[in-house]
C-alpha cells in the first residue's frame, strides 16, 4: 500500500530566506520605482496571511490526496482595525468567481478582509471568514465577504475539499505587514502560469512626490495563459523556452486520471508534438489592487481594469474560459467611508491627476505575475503530474538578448 507523506505547513506573511529571488532580487529593471517592500503590504495598514496545505504523492486519491492548496487573507486596514474602504471590483473575462461584489458595485464600498483560494473552496472559506468577522469585530451584524478563486484540480486533489475553516482562521491570524511569501504559497499554492509554476506575487510601486507621492499595492494568483504568449517586459520569452521546462509525470505509477496517461514520462526526452497541460484559453488569475490615493468608487473601477494591461503585457489575451476578475481598493478616507450618521467629509483626487495611479498599477500588476513565476518552485502533485518552476539563467538571458538588461 502506498504511503503518503503528511505535511501541514503554515505560512506567515514574512518571506523565507529560502525563497527563490524575484525580480528586483535579479535586477529586472522597472521605470517606476518600487516600494520598500516591493508588496502590496507598502500601503500602509494592508496586511497579508497565508495558509499552505501540502501532502502525500502520488496517484489522486479524492479525498485523501495529494494535497496542494491553501489559502490568502487580505486585510486592506489590518487585524486590529476594521475593514472598510472604498472599493470597486472588475472582469476582464468572468469564468470564475469572486464573491460579495454586488454590493461592492451598488453601494462602492467593502466591508470585509478578501480571501483567495481554489475553486471548489469558496464556500467553506466564505463561511468561516463571517465566523471569524464575528468573533473579532465589534458590533458585527452580517456580512458579505470578498472571496475569489483559481483552479488548482492539475496538482491538487482539488475534489477532496481539504481547506477546512481552522485553515482560514489561520491565514487571517497571521496576517502581518512587511514582506511578504511569494510563489508556492497560500491559494497560489499549486497554481501554473503561463506555461510554468505560478502562484501568488506581489510588487508595488511609489508615484513622485510632485504627483502625490502615494504608493499602489498589487497581490496577484496567476493560474493562468499558454507559455508562447509569455512576454515579459515585451520580450518573446515563451517563443525560445527550454523544452526540458514543459511539463512532465514523474514516478513509474499508473495516473488515476487517464488525460495523464499519455503525458511525457519525465525521463524521457520533450517532444515537439506535446500538448499543454491546459487545454487553450483555460485558466484564471486574481489580482488585488491596493493604493493610498483618495480614490472614489467609480475612479477604483478604473484602476480595477487597468490591471488588465498588466496582464495583457505578460500574455493574458482574457480568453473565454479564463476567470480574470480585479479589485481595487483605497485606504484613504478611513473615517468618512465608515461614517453612517451624517454627510461625508472626504478627500478626492481630481481625475487630471490619475494617470501616474493607473501607471503604477499596469506596472506593478506586470511585476507581481512574473515574481509569483520566479518565486515559485517546481512542483510535483497529484498523478505525478510535474510543472517546472522558470529557469532564472534562461530568463535573464533572453531580457539581456532584447536589451531589456546590461
Amino acid at each position: 500500500m502506498r504511503r503518503f507523506l503528511i505535511c501541514l505547513l503554515l505560512v506567515l506573511p514574512a518571506a523565507s530566506h529560502a525563497q527563490r529571488p524575484t525580480a528586483r532580487e535579479l535586477g529586472i529593471p522597472t521605470v517606476m520605482p518600487r516600494g520598500a517592500n516591493n508588496a502590496i503590504t507598502d500601503v500602509a495598514g494592508v496586511e497579508v496571511g497565508f495558509t499552505t496545505l501540502i501532502s502525500g504523492e502520488g496517484p489522486l486519491k479524492v479525498g485523501t490526496g495529494p494535497v496542494r492548496t491553501g489559502v490568502t487573507a487580505i486585510l486592506p486596514r489590518g487585524r486590529a482595525a476594521g475593514d472598510t474602504v472604498f472599493a470597486a471590483w472588475f472582469s476582464l473575462n468572468g469564468n470564475g468567481e469572486m464573491t460579495g461584489t454586488t454590493w461592492i458595485e451598488q453601494s462602492g464600498k467593502m466591508e470585509s478582509p478578501v480571501l483567495i483560494t481554489n475553486t471548489h473552496s469558496v464556500g467553506v472559506v466564505r463561511d468561516a471568514t463571517i465566523e471569524w468577522m464575528n468573533r473579532n469585530r465589534p458590533g458585527f451584524l452580517f456580512a458579505l465577504p470578498v472571496v475569489a478563486e483559481t483552479y488548482d484540480g492539475v496538482l491538487n486533489d482539488i475534489n477532496g475539499m481539504h481547506v477546512k475553516r481552522e485553515h482560514v482562521f489561520s491565514a487571517l491570524d497571521g496576517a502581518r505587514s512587511g514582506p511578504i511569501a511569494q510563489g508556492n504559497v497560500g491559494g497560489g499554492t499549486a497554481m501554473q502560469c503561463l506555461g510554468f509554476k505560478g502562484g501568488t506575487g506581489t510588487a508595488s510601486r511609489v508615484i513622485a512626490a510632485n504627483a502625490g507621492g502615494y504608493t499602489v499595492g498589487v497581490l496577484v494568483q496567476c493560474n493562468f495563459g499558454q507559455r508562447v504568449r509569455f512576454s515579459p517586459l515585451g520580450v518573446p520569452a515563451g517563443r525560445e523556452a527550454p523544452m526540458d521546462a514543459r511539463p512532465c509525470r514523474a514516478g513509474d505509477f499508473a495516473p488515476a486520471r487517464p488525460q495523464f496517461g499519455a503525458m511525457r514520462k519525465c525521463t524521457e526526452p520533450p517532444r515537439d508534438d506535446e500538448p499543454p497541460v491546459n487545454p487553450e484559453g483555460a485558466g484564471s488569475i486574481i489580482i488585488i489592487v491596493a493604493t493610498d490615493a483618495p480614490l472614489l468608487p467609480h475612479q477604483l473601477k478604473r484602476l480595477a481594469a487597468r490591471a488588465s494591461l498588466g496582464v495583457g503585457r505578460m500574455g493574458g489575451l482574457g480568453e473565454d474560459s479564463s476567470g480574470d476578475i480585479f479589485l481595487a481598493f483605497s485606504t484613504a478616507n478611513r473615517a468618512a467611508v465608515a461614517q453612517t450618521d451624517s454627510v461625508y467629509r472626504l478627500d478626492a483626487l481630481p481625475n487630471d491627476r490619475i494617470n501616474p495611479i493607473f501607471e503604477a498599477a499596469v506596472e506593478a500588476t506586470e511585476e507581481a505575475i512574473l515574481n509569483a513565476m520566479l518565486a515559485a518552485e517546481t512542483m510535483t502533485g497529484a498523478d505525478g503530474v510535474r510543472i517546472h518552476a522558470l529557469p532564472h539563467d534562461w530568463l535573464l538571458a533572453a531580457l539581456k538578448k532584447y536589451g531589456r538588461m546590461r
